[in-house]
């Protein structure tokens, strides 16, 4: 490749490299807030009919002609080898990809407003803090789903977590037969012990009461899975019993570890038993203040993703203590009205635009890289015929 050539492939490279530049810088003061980010954002997909999509059409085409034009004049007149010939080709492919993805540019600078809008440990503290707070925000009808909010759904303190055990008792009285189910919670505890000490101890029941509160029969009812690791035996049994509806640390507000929307790069478990810990503290070690300060920066939070609230910090803090100290009545009168739908699209919204970008959509890769493919073998095509026959002039001369 002669040095002509290479100075003309680097000067082209530079004039898409500041094209790429000016899209980015478009698309950085095109990105309208993340007030205005709604389900259907995603970051540009070439549309064909708006105005980043027509120019790039005509900006494409322009430099790709004129570049075109300037390297058959000027620099297809050199007999080179089949290596020299990958290497022009090799160059002539970067060019066309570099000439079809301003919109990528384009993108990228959409993305680097909205980071600086909203930077990621600002976006994760946000999360946490809807995380911790999901309970709370719920449709009064909600608190009654046995899917949401149950006693199996505790994570702390303890001896939560718990698992209920249904047992159906019989009676007869004066001849009428009848049973009626009574539901007990255990908590779900673990035991490592060799499993030639556990084979000892299963040939010599008595000797249970030495490491667990019950004999041998009673802790084979209780197992509820047992697995051998090497040479040990883990045991995951139902250990001592609960009573969820009449403990004083316990609310409903404690009885859901759903996850609003997950932290990235964080064990769901990890993340669920956390924000468990938190909820329990703001509720029954803090003071009243401690969970008003959370209730004000979720109106904030509300606010600067423009969704629609008529959450009162205060009166919401009312609600969320009246209830844990009525844990039988009926939630039906909590005061915690906001648009929950939009809140959850937003952030899933802006989830994806963080962690699964699609700079280059789906649904449009297999058309974008056979364009690139065909320019590039046009020009590439082109290039080697023109040089074939300059350089056939050349010999007749």
């Amino acid at each position: 490749m002669s040095k002509k050539l290479q100075q003309f492939f680097v000067k082209s490279i530079i004039i898409l490299l500041l094209i790429h530049l000016s899209y980015f810088v478009y698309g950085y003061f095109q990105f309208k807030g993340i007030k205005n980010i709604n389900i259907y954002t995603e970051f540009y997909r070439f549309k064909f009919y708006d105005d980043v999509s027509i120019s790039h059409f005509f900006v494409s085409g322009m430099f790709l002609f004129l570049f075109l034009i300037f390297l058959l004049r000027n620099h297809s007149k050199q007999a080179y080898s089949g290596f020299n010939l990958f290497k022009v080709g090799a160059v002539i492919l970067l060019i066309s990809f570099l000439s079809f993805s301003f919109f990528i540019s384009y993108s990228f600078g959409l993305n680097a407003k909205l980071r600086s809008e909203l930077p990621e440990a600002d976006f994760n503290k946000d999360k946490v803090l809807l995380n911790v707070l999901n309970p709370f925000l719920y449709n009064y009808t909600s608190y009654s789903s046995q899917k949401l909010f149950n006693p199996e759904n505790i994570l702390y303190p303890e001896p939560y977590p718990v698992v209920r055990e249904t047992d159906s008792l019989n009676y007869d009285i004066h001849g009428e037969k009848f049973s009626i189910q009574e539901d007990h919670y255990y908590s779900i505890d673990t035991i490592k012990i060799l499993t030639s000490y556990f084979e000892k101890l299963k040939s010599k029941g008595e000797e249970f009461y030495d490491i667990l509160p019950f004999d041998k029969e009673e802790l084979l009812k209780r197992i509820i899975s047992k697995k051998t690791i090497k040479d040990s035996t883990e045991i995951i049994y139902k250990g001592r019993e609960a009573d969820p509806y009449h403990d004083a640390d316990i609310c409903i507000f404690l009885q859901n570890k759903n996850l609003f929307v997950p932290v990235n790069d964080v064990p769901v478990d990890q993340q669920r038993f956390e924000y468990a810990v938190k909820r329990h503290q703001l509720l029954y070690k803090y003071k009243q203040d401690s969970l008003l300060y959370s209730f004000q920066k979720l109106d904030t939070l509300l606010k600067k993703y423009n969704i629609e609230t008529q959450i009162k910090p205060k009166e919401l803090t009312q609600d969320a203590f009246y209830f844990r100290e009525h844990n039988d009545e009926i939630l039906n009168r909590i005061r915690n009205t906001f648009d929950r739908k939009a809140l959850t699209e937003k952030v899933k919204t802006l989830d994806n635009l963080f962690y699964k970008p699609n700079y280059l959509h789906p649904s449009i890769i297999e058309i974008y890289f056979a364009v690139i493919f065909i320019v590039w073998l046009i020009l590439f095509l082109l290039y080697i015929l023109w040089n074939y026959k300059n350089k056939n002039k050349l010999q007749k001369i």
